[in-house]
């Protein structure tokens, strides 16, 4: 019991630590890079291309394999080491060792490791962009949160304007300065802002939600994000990224596009290997083998034989008849294991010549298909390239937009502060309606809105351009 509370303990310590420890930019992007599944998803897919790769270099060298058995045999058949027909049941144990290598092949195997490599490349180049679209997507959740957060700050700020106002309100109504029916409109005013600052907090919630999904963080996790002013982002300026430029630089520095030539010259590749197939390929093959059988028996001692072969009688006498040459017993027993396999040892080699005639077209097909893959890697690295240059002009149109509509939103926010101002005092003085001051209030709030909204587009627009120019991502 003591070690489940000690390990609750330290979870709920270690929980506390976590949710006290704020998150920047740079530590969102690296444990993101870490722990997003599409990025190890992708690193996954680029361990398989090596896989390829690597045995694409195996492939160079000779093909050797061993087989052994061991069976019974009965009724009639050929003896695996005498090769003698037999009709004696036998216990037989066989080894064979072969081995064959292509001596040319129209350089099919190189051209196939020169493919894959390519292609293991390429899925690097890949596996990069998946981390930069994460690193991205990451850098826009984040500052979706500040700007969810700072108009959350906005909506706390009209609250207490509301209710400063709410209160003066019912000071002059109690002294008969101003009718019931402004403190009711404030009230249903302030209401609304209540309302308006719940809907932010909501915002700043999903938002969060958004990078704990990103992060691969469980969402009961607590995350908190460190918020640095927007003023002290640091900004290239806008003169510096001007869109051929950072063009010229994204085509050398982007994954996308090193995957889009790396995948091209993959499929060039692959056309030579694909045309090398339909030609001849020589190769060279041995092999070695040994066989071993129970019954098989060998002579083993031999003794000279003197019996007489017939008797005679010659005037009564009986002689005995020997054969003019010496004959002899041979005993038999069965050759040892060892034995037998190095007498029954057999080698061969050769060569064999493979020359495709009739293949149902299949080859010529793959080579013809192998040349259209081509055409298409170069239609999508084209086009590839096409949106990579609208997406950097849009870019830095959209920026330059931003900008402009930053530095109007700025005007608009002071006026509105002096329209709300001048509305607040004349209100006080009796000189306007409520409606005219909620609506003056309203409008100020509208306007401080936008004003954050098109300073936080602006800097993510920005941000987007120095990230095409290789810069990375920073706050």
């Amino acid at each position: 019991m003591r070690k489940y509370v000690k390990l609750l303990l330290c979870l709920f310590l270690a929980n506390q630590l976590f949710a006290q420890e704020k998150w920047d930019l740079p530590k969102c992007v690296d444990y993101a890079l870490k722990n997003n599944i599409s990025v190890r998803q992708a690193d996954l897919q680029s361990r398989f291309a090596q896989l390829d790769l690597q045995q694409s270099k195996m492939a160079l060298y000779p093909n050797a394999s061993f087989s052994g058995g061991l069976g019974y045999s009965a009724g009639r058949n050929q003896d695996p080491t005498s090769f003698s027909l037999i009709t004696q049941g036998y216990w037989n144990s066989n080894f064979t060792l072969q081995a064959g290598v292509d001596l040319f092949n129209w350089f099919s195997k190189r051209n196939n490791i020169a493919a894959k490599g390519f292609n293991y490349q390429a899925v690097q180049a890949g596996a990069d962009k998946a981390r930069n679209d994460v690193a991205l997507n990451v850098a826009v959740a984040y500052l979706q949160i500040l700007l969810a957060k700072e108009q959350l700050n906005i909506s706390k700020v009209q609250i207490e304007q509301t209710r400063s106002q709410l209160e003066s309100t019912r000071k002059q109504v109690d002294a008969g300065k101003l009718p019931e029916l402004n403190y009711v409109q404030l009230e249903s005013q302030l209401a609304t802002d209540s309302s308006n600052r719940i809907t932010a907090e909501t915002t700043v919630t999903q938002n969060i939600l958004q990078m704990k999904a990103l992060l691969n963080l469980d969402a009961a996790t607590p995350l908190e994000i460190d918020v640095p002013p927007v003023d002290r982002i640091p900004i290239e300026s806008l003169g510096e990224l001007q869109p051929e430029d950072v063009y010229n630089l994204a085509m050398k520095n982007m994954p996308q596009q090193k995957a889009d030539e790396l995948n091209l010259k993959a499929a060039q590749k692959t056309v030579e290997v694909t045309k090398a197939n339909m030609y001849p390929t020589l190769s060279m093959f041995g092999s070695l083998g040994t066989a071993y059988n129970n019954q098989a028996r060998q002579i083993v001692s031999v003794t000279p034989n003197n019996d007489p072969i017939a008797k005679v009688n010659i005037s009564g006498t009986d002689y005995d008849v020997y054969p003019l040459q010496q004959q002899f017993n041979f005993g038999q027993g069965y050759i040892p294991y060892f034995k037998q396999l190095d007498q029954n040892f057999r080698q061969s080699i050769g060569l064999s010549l493979n020359v495709p005639i009739l293949n149902g077209g299949s080859l010529r097909t793959a080579w013809k298909r192998s040349k259209l893959t081509v055409q298409q890697y170069d239609l999508t690295k084209e086009q590839n390239s096409r949106t990579l240059k609208q997406d950097i002009y849009k870019a830095y149109n959209d920026a330059t937009a931003a900008i402009q509509k930053y530095n109007a939103n700025l005007k608009a926010v002071e006026a509105a502060q002096k329209g709300y101002d001048f509305a607040r005092k004349r209100y006080d003085l009796g000189l306007l309606s409520i409606y005219e001051l909620i609506t003056s209030q309203s409008s100020l709030l509208q306007s401080k809105v936008q004003a954050v909204y098109s300073q936080y587009d602006f800097v993510f627009k920005m941000k987007l351009l120095e990230f095409y120019k290789g810069q990375g991502l920073k706050l």
